[in-house]
């Protein structure tokens, strides 16, 4: 129950920010995580962490705690994730300048991005930098796992053409409220998942 009270504070406080006015369910961050090999060398840096569905589901999928850096721009989940996973580190930064916040940290090698970040909400300007402030970090992760709640890709058209990526979905996730399709982004000639 407090993880719906938490996400509708956040929601009514931001809902652009959010993009949902429920947590993801269990079904859909199982989904999520299964896209993440966790035995790949690297750190796996998941993109709006919320109240923790998709971070326990990449725990349990077996990715190390020491591996995994969640990045939150609202304060009161980072503070939530914080109290939930103690030792994780959760970063209070916007998800577009993450590639320069890792560097800051010395993290330079990335196995995986997942995110759930509410991108339908978002307009192409938003979409376009996000992509391209983060290439290089999505091209040594192997792409980008995103879900959308929508009937088609999350990043608009336009916008992939000019990113040089593309993408498919990997998982259709109905028990889940609403359903909800799981994409993965890759740079053009980067192998990808086969689809559904």
């Amino acid at each position: 129950m407090f993880d719906f009270v938490a996400f509708a504070a956040c929601w009514l406080r931001a809902p652009t920010h959010v993009g949902a006015v429920i947590p993801s369910g269990a079904a859909l961050a199982k989904a999520m995580a299964a896209q993440v090999d966790p035995q790949r060398p690297g750190h796996v840096i998941e993109l709006g962490g919320g109240t923790g569905a998709v971070t326990a589901a990449l725990l349990e999928r077996g990715v190390a705690r020491s591996r995994l850096v969640v990045v939150e721009r609202d304060p009161l989940f980072c503070r939530l994730l914080r109290q939930r996973f103690p030792g994780l580190l959760v970063l209070n930064e916007d998800a577009s300048e993450v590639a320069d916040v890792l560097a800051g940290y010395g993290i330079d090698e990335v196995s995986a991005v997942v995110s759930s970040l509410p991108l339908l909400s978002l307009g192409p300007s938003v979409q376009a930098r996000l992509l391209k402030r983060n290439l290089d970090l999505f091209g040594s992760a192997g792409g980008l796992t995103q879900f959308t709640y929508g009937l088609g890709s999350p990043i608009r058209s336009r916008v992939l053409e000019g990113s040089g990526m593309s993408g498919q979905p990997v998982a259709r996730v109905w028990r889940n409220l609403p359903p909800a399709t799981v994409w993965q982004y890759s740079h053009h000639g980067q192998e990808q998942g086969a689809g559904l």
